[in-house]
C-alpha cells in the first residue's frame, strides 16, 4: 500500500466540513475544541466530568454484549470503564447488511486510532466504542449493497417482508426467508478469490436467517476488529432505557431551553454562511406504539401528542418514568443519551454528523454537559492496481473524475484531437494536385493522347487517399473509445453513482479481493496521520 492526499475542498464536501478540517476560527464558537490541537485535548480531558455511575455502566455494557459473539478481550475492555480516569472515543452508524459501505470501516478504524493515540497523550485508558444505531426504524437505508463492475455499479437489495410504515426498530428485525436470496445474489457478484471461502464462512457466522440486524452487525464488527480493543454500545434495551429515563424526562422538562439553544445556534450558523444540517423541532422524542413503530411526539406549550395519543407535561414525564422503553431519542437527543452511558471524550463523525454536532454545543450545556471533541473520520478512496495503471494513461487528476461523464469525455476528445485529419489530407491532396498538374503538362508534350490517363491516375490516387483517411479516422476513433472506456471505468470505481467511493461501495468487496486483514494493514498505514484531507490508498 502507498498513500497520497487530496485537499477536501476539491471534493464534494460541505463548506462547514472543509472549514472544520482547516480549523477555521469562525467555527470555533460552535465546538469545545478542535481535534488536532493536543494542548486543548489535554485541557478538555482534565476538565472532563462523567456524571453517571460507572459500576452500573459496566454492568449494562457487559449485559449488552451478551447479544453478540463477543471475544473475552472486549469484556476486559468494558471493565476498564470502571476506572474513574477512563474515557471513550465513540463512533456509530446504522446497522447495515454485511457492514455496509466503506465509511463504516473508516469510522471504526478512526475511533481505534484515536483511542490509542489519546491513551498515550493523556496517560489514561481510552476505549474505542462503536455505537449501534439500534433505535433507527428506516430499514430502507440499510438493505442495499453496491459493488463495482467494469463500467457500472451493481446494487443488490434484501427483499424483506416488512411494511415500511410499520417496521419496528431495525435492530429487532430478524432475517427471514428473503435473506437467502439476497445472500445468493451477493455471492454471485463476488469473485471466487483466494479469500472468498474464508470471508463467506466468517460473514455468515454472524449474518444468517433468524438473527437480528443488531446481533449480526455487532458480531461482524467485533470479529473484524478483534484484538483492537473495540466494544459496542446502544440504547435499545429496557435496562439502558431505565438507566436513561431521567435524561429523557429532562428533555421534556427543559424542552423550551433546548429548542431555544438549537434554534439560536442554527440561525447563527446560517448567518455565518454555513447551514443547519437538521431541522429543529420543539420536541426531541419519539413514542414507540403497540406495533413497535416509532411516532414523532409533537409539542406545543404543555401539550404533547402523537397521531393517536396526547399528554400533559406531567403525564408525559410520568409515562417516561413508568415505561422509558416506549420512548426513543431523535438525532439531537441521541448523542446526549450516548454520553450519559459512556465517558465520551471524543466522537468520530462523518461530514453530516459534524454539521449537526455544530448545532448542539449550547444544547449540551442545557444538560450541564460539554460537547465531546468531534473527530472527523478518515476519508479514503482505495485505488486498485488495475485502475492505477490506466490512470497514468489519461490526462486527468483523480478528483476530476467526480465530474459528469459527458464533460469528461468531451474534455478528453478536445484535448486528444492534436491532428486535424481533414486539414492533413487536404494539404496532401493539394500537393498531389499541384504535382499532377505539372506532370500532366509534361505528358502532353510527349503524347497529348495520354493526358486523360494522367487525370485518371490522379483520381485513383485521390480515391486511395480517401480510403486511407477513413482508416485513420477509424483508428483514432478506436483509440478514443479505448480511452473513453477507461475514463468510464475509473469514474465508476472512484466515484460510483456520482458519489465518493466510501459512501457507496460495500467494504466486503475489498475484503474478498485483498483478505480479512486489509483493514488492519490500512490502519497501520495511517495510524500517525490526521484526517484533515482525503487519502488515496493505492492497493
Amino acid at each position: 500500500m502507498k498513500k497520497e492526499s487530496i485537499d477536501v475542498d476539491k471534493l464534494p464536501f460541505s463548506k462547514l466540513f472543509t472549514d472544520y478540517l482547516a480549523q477555521n476560527d469562525t467555527l470555533s464558537q460552535y465546538f469545545e475544541t478542535f481535534p488536532f490541537d493536543e494542548h486543548s485535548i489535554k485541557q478538555h480531558a482534565e476538565n472532563f466530568d462523567f456524571q453517571s455511575d460507572r459500576t452500573k455502566v459496566v454492568d449494562l455494557l457487559t449485559d449488552f454484549h451478551k447479544n453478540f459473539d463477543t471475544p473475552n478481550s472486549a469484556f476486559n475492555q468494558i471493565k476498564k470503564l470502571q476506572k474513574e480516569s477512563s474515557l471513550a472515543v465513540v463512533t456509530g452508524q446504522q446497522l447495515t447488511l454485511y457492514g455496509g459501505p466503506l465509511f463504516t470501516i473508516y469510522k471504526t478504524l478512526t475511533a481505534i486510532i484515536y483511542a490509542k493515540r489519546w491513551s498515550v497523550l493523556l496517560d489514561r485508558p481510552v476505549i474505542p466504542v462503536f455505537w449501534l444505531a439500534d433505535e433507527d426504524h428506516d430499514i430502507e437505508e440499510v438493505i442495499k449493497l453496491t459493488f463495482p463492475q467494469n463500467s457500472s455499479s451493481s446494487s443488490i437489495e434484501y427483499k424483506h417482508s416488512y411494511n415500511s410504515s410499520e417496521v419496528p426498530p431495525v435492530s429487532n428485525v430478524k432475517f427471514d426467508a428473503g435473506f437467502e436470496q439476497f445472500k445468493n445474489e451477493v455471492g454471485d457478484v463476488l469473485d471466487r478469490t483466494d479469500f472468498f471461502d474464508d470471508l463467506w464462512n466468517r460473514l455468515h457466522t454472524a449474518y444468517k436467517t433468524g438473527q437480528t440486524f443488531r446481533s449480526a452487525f455487532g458480531s461482524w464488527l467485533l470479529h473484524i476488529f478483534e484484538g483492537e480493543g473495540l466494544i459496542l454500545a446502544g440504547s435499545n434495551t429496557k435496562p439502558i432505557k431505565q438507566f436513561s429515563r431521567g435524561l429523557l424526562s429532562s428533555a421534556v422538562t427543559n424542552s423550551e431551553q433546548i429548542y431555544s439553544a438549537l434554534e439560536n445556534t442554527t440561525h447563527n450558523l446560517i448567518d455565518d454562511l454555513y447551514h443547519g444540517q437538521v431541522q429543529v423541532h420543539p420536541s426531541n422524542l419519539f413514542f414507540i406504539d403497540d406495533s413497535g413503530a416509532r411516532q414523532k411526539i409533537q409539542s406545543e406549550g404543555q401539550n404533547w401528542q402523537t397521531q393517536d395519543r396526547s399528554w400533559s407535561t406531567d403525564e408525559l414525564k410520568e409515562q417516561i418514568e413508568e415505561s422509558p422503553e416506549r420512548f426513543s431519542p431523535n438525532v439531537f437527543l441521541r448523542p446526549i443519551l450516548q454520553d450519559h452511558l459512556l465517558p465520551t471524550i471524543g466522537y468520530v463523525a462523518g461530514p453530516g454528523e459534524t454539521a449537526y454536532y455544530a448545532q448542539m454545543k449550547e444544547m449540551y450545556h442545557t444538560f450541564d454537559r460539554k460537547l465531546p471533541v468531534i473527530i472527523p473520520r478518515f476519508s479514503i478512496t482505495l485505488v486498485e492496481s488495475a485502475i492505477d495503471r490506466i490512470l497514468e494513461k489519461l490526462p486527468f487528476e483523480v478528483q476530476t473524475y467526480n465530474d459528469r461523464i459527458e464533460d469528461l469525455e468531451k474534455r478528453f476528445v478536445d484535448q486528444s484531437e492534436e491532428v486535424d485529419i481533414e486539414k492533413f489530407f487536404g494539404i496532401w491532396k493539394q500537393q498531389m494536385e499541384d504535382l499532377t498538374s505539372a506532370k500532366k503538362d509534361e505528358i502532353k508534350e510527349i503524347d497529348p493522347s495520354l493526358a486523360g490517363s494522367a487525370g485518371k491516375a490522379k483520381a485513383v490516387y485521390f480515391s486511395e487517399l480517401d480510403k486511407l483517411k477513413g482508416k485513420v479516422y477509424r483508428s483514432v476513433k478506436q483509440q478514443e473509445n479505448v480511452q473513453l472506456n477507461r475514463i468510464s471505468k475509473i469514474k465508476n470505481n472512484l466515484f460510483p453513482n456520482g458519489n465518493l467511493q466510501e459512501r457507496e461501495i460495500a467494504f466486503i468487496y475489498f475484503m474478498n479481493k485483498y483478505g480479512n486483514d486489509i483493514w488492519i494493514e490500512l490502519m497501520a498505514l495511517i495510524e500517525d496521520d490526521i484526517p484533515d484531507n482525503h487519502k488515496l490508498i493505492y492497493l
